[in-house]
């Protein structure tokens, strides 16, 4: 059953450092997946993130992280590294600070300390994994001194740090490169277009200056391409090459070919000063570091979703210590806190109001506008706002364990994901690089062959290295998931990876959980029929005294019904329950019974309003009767409520081709009603919670690609079972664990919208994959001079390096394209 996991196997996230094309994502997988006890090992290009499994029992992180090197990366991660600055009363020399730092060493997951005695302050740099801040506090303590109230919360986003440090030394390789290029640009070529060139490096009068000018120019350009060459063999020598050996093998052919040139002029033959190709190996490189420089900074975009996330959550918060408001860092906030949330202010961490009543805006987790009214024993959760009442409440989740640290974890793991659909570029990425190296020395030996000069066949052999580069490939898939799921987070519609993501798009029938669902899941009382010896508010105000203590939802009804007219209860003198059948009590001398059909039958009582009884149940409404003293009293009719959204979300998913099944426990006449009022197309009532995922099988026997939308306990199997689990937010924390896809505001539009979304993200995946590869399957025949046999044109391998770096950012605008999505519903 999906979800279940071996007790020893563990899943780490690690960052990869040095990946620059897909091939490179394919060799650090092929490495770690040789490592025994892994079992899956999946790499995103886009994020360039590893995500591992693997049995505790046989492997380790270190091992993994041992593979990833030898591939010829660097992995980092599976830890959560924090910087906090803690302010220190009571030093009074050096020694006391070097006292602090090794108390604060002791603690397991303190990685940097630093204690200043100038400025009575430590920084600690530590793994929030394995030690708290509030422990850090407790070695200050140990070494005999005072931790004052921390700095408010200075976290190290290591990843935005990793990737703007990565645009900034990007840019400024780019910038060196330029400034080096366009100089040998104008030197190689501005004499042919008639532009003034100083007679000491004229080639006319000077050949070998004009030569060695120009390499002498190139030498800072190779440096600030030099991860290109240190990458790009060294994959080649592992027998992983990658786009980094294709860049690296092109300008370094050329490089040489310019080196033999200057050496055949020093020789005398001055020709070859016509022959350098200096200029072709910085233009390379520049344009390429330029076109990873827009590639950094798309990916940046990519995952602002993350980002929006992360800045929704408040720095500090209001705590009770000692009957006083205390501001202190959320870092610092502990279970069980109490904490105090004026108006207009942002609600820190989940908890449980105990004093107070305010509206909140959750529309950050939800995405629905309206405040939600809040009073004495409501949740609450972290970052929403409260509007408009001062509370107090009991913090009972922080940090990791809050619901918005929930949603983030959900969300990265799902940009990580891949869907089925990248194992056909993975595959192709992995066999590629091999195959252009052995097309490009093909197609150059065989114009060499045909007679063509060196320097020709040493142009198509370095135009095919270039323009082949599989970075688009690579880009394709995992950029749109990560705008995809991160654009679904927007709407609430939380998507669990690449597979859900990818199979919503091929469903053909949906089943919905009726009652709390489709249904309100509050039952209410609807209707009240009295045999005309009794007053229907005498009925229900027996019915409601005898329900009293009972915490079946019918009955919860009837007492709620009784509340709001105001009606007075009687003492109960016996109660006993009759499980499956109703309740017997005795109020006031007389002998009542409140159940269903079959409780009226067993005790051989005459149905006298068959009639009434039969039109409430074709109304989907469920009689309940009432017998005093072995005579037919009344019928109580109960009835659970359709969701507004729910007839209208069916009408959309009818449209855009979907079949709709209900399933419930409820009996055949009450279903037939509901599913007529609704729109459904196929009923499967009196369904037992176990055998719920055996009809979910039995539809999908028929071929179908089949979801279930459930909320309860009951609805986790049925969930799991299905190709596309869907569970609604306000459902149970076993049904959202079980679902692919949760719904943050239980309504059932949303499953329209994830079905959208899910279409148009698939549809950017095919776009950018057909894109790709139609730009190398047209661009290796031109670059080899197919097209020039017949008359037409050869591709400068300047103009390769261009096309090739514009292909990986046309994918990544293409992919960004989605942040427009917006579902298309309308009432």
């Amino acid at each position: 059953m999906k979800g279940v996991l071996d007790i020893a196997r563990n899943t780490e996230t690690l960052n990869i450092i040095g990946m620059t094309c897909a091939s490179c994502a394919k060799a650090v997988e092929k490495s770690v997946t040789k490592v025994e006890g892994v079992t899956t090992a999946n790499v995103n290009f886009a994020t360039e993130k590893l995500d591992v499994e693997f049995d505790e029992t046989k492997t380790s992180i270190e091992d993994i992280k041992t593979a990833v090197a030898n591939a010829g990366y660097t992995a980092e991660g599976a830890s959560n590294f924090r910087e906090v600055t803690i302010p220190i009363s009571g030093m009074t020399c050096v020694s006391c600070a070097a006292n602090i730092e090794k108390s604060i060493k002791k603690l397991q997951g303190a990685q940097n300390v630093s204690v200043n005695f100038a400025t009575e302050k430590a920084t600690v740099v530590y793994d929030a994994n394995l030690t708290r801040i509030s422990e850090i506090k407790q070695g200050i303590e140990k070494a005999g001194y005072k931790a004052l109230e921390i700095e408010a919360g200075k976290q190290v986003d290591e990843e935005k740090e990793r990737r703007m440090k990565e645009m900034k030394t990007l840019w400024k390789k780019f910038v060196i490169s330029a400034l080096f290029t366009l100089p040998i640009l104008y030197i190689a070529m501005g004499h042919m277009l008639g532009l003034y060139l100083p007679p000491i490096i004229d080639p006319v009068f000077n050949p070998l200056n004009f030569a060695l000018v120009q390499l002498l120019l190139t030498i800072p350009v190779i440096i600030a391409g030099n991860k290109f060459y240190t990458i790009g063999f060294k994959s080649l020598i592992r027998k992983n090459p990658n786009m980094d050996s294709l860049i690296a093998i092109g300008t370094s052919a050329a490089i040489i070919y310019g080196l033999f040139a200057m050496k055949e002029i020093i020789a005398g033959k001055f020709e070859f000063a016509q022959e350098l190709y200096f200029e072709t190996a910085g233009v390379i490189i520049t344009l390429i570091l330029l076109g990873k420089y827009l590639e950094a900074v798309s990916k940046g975009k990519t995952s602002e979703a993350i980002k929006k996330l992360m800045g929704l959550a408040p720095k500090t918060a209001t705590v009770m210590q000692n009957n006083q408001e205390v501001v202190i860092p959320i870092e610092e906030v502990e279970t069980g806190d109490l904490i105090i949330v004026k108006p207009g202010e942002k609600i820190p961490v989940d908890g449980v109001v105990i004093e107070g009543y305010t509206s909140v805006d959750e529309s950050m987790l939800t995405g629905e506008s309206i405040p939600v009214e809040k009073d004495i024993g409501s949740s609450v959760t972290g970052a929403s706002i409260n509007k408009n009442g001062l509370i107090k409440f009991k913090a009972t989740k922080v940090g990791k364990d809050t619901a918005l640290a929930q949603i983030i974890k959900l969300v990265e793991e799902a940009q990580g994901s891949k869907a089925p659909i990248a194992k056909l570029a993975d595959i192709i990425s992995g066999y590629f690089v091999p195959i252009v190296i052995a097309i490009a020395m093909i197609a150059g030996l065989a114009w060499f062959i045909s007679g063509r000069s060196l320097i020709f066949s040493l142009t198509i052999f370095i135009s095919v290295l270039v323009i082949a580069c599989p970075c688009a490939l690579g880009l394709a898939t995992p950029t749109a998931i990560m705008v995809g799921t991160g654009k679904g987070a927007e709407y609430g519609v939380l998507i669990k990876g690449g597979v859900p993501l990818e199979t919503a798009h091929k469903i053909k029938t949906i089943v919905f959980d009726k009652t709390g669902t489709i249904t309100e899941g509050k039952p209410k009382v609807t209707n009240v029929v009295t045999t005309t010896k009794y007053e229907q508010n005498e009925i229900l105000q027996l019915a409601a005294s005898a329900e009293k203590g009972s915490e079946h939802p019918l009955g919860e009804a009837i007492v709620k019904c009784a509340e709001e007219k105001g009606l007075s209860f009687s003492k109960v003198d016996k109660f006993s329950a009759i499980p499956g059948h109703g309740i017997e009590v005795i109020i006031q001398g007389k002998d009542i019974l409140l159940g269903n059909k079959k409780l009226i039958h067993d005790r051989k009582i005459e149905i006298t309003l068959q009639e009434q009884s039969d039109r409430l149940a074709s109304e989907g409404k469920t009689p309940m009767f009432m017998a005093i003293d072995h005579q037919l009293a009344g019928i109580i009719a109960v009835a659970d409520t359709t969701k507004e959204n729910s007839a209208f979300a069916i009408k959309k998913l009818h449209e855009i081709g979907i079949k709709v099944a209900m399933i419930t426990g409820d009996n055949k006449r009450t279903a037939q009603a509901i599913a007529k009022q609704v729109g459904i197309d196929i009923v499967l009532a009196e369904v037992l919670p176990e055998d719920k995922a055996k009809e979910v099988k039995k539809l999908q026997e028929t071929g179908n690609i089949v979801a279930m939308v459930g909320d309860g306990i009951n609805d986790a199997p049925a969930l799991a079972q299905a190709d596309v689990g869907i569970a609604i937010g306000s459902g149970t924390d076993v049904a959202m664990e079980s679902a692919d896809i949760v719904l943050m505001k239980s309504d059932l539009l949303d499953v329209v919208t994830a079905i959208q979304l899910s279409k148009k993200t698939i549809r950017n995946i095919k776009q950018n994959l057909f894109w790709a590869f139609a730009y190398n399957t047209a661009g290796i025949p031109l670059a080899a001079g197919l097209f020039y046999i017949f008359g037409g044109p050869r591709l400068n391998p300047m103009f390769a390096a261009a096309a090739m770096s514009f292909s990986s950012v046309s994918v990544l605008l293409n992919a960004l394209r989605l942040k427009g999505f917006k579902p298309v519903i309308k009432k």
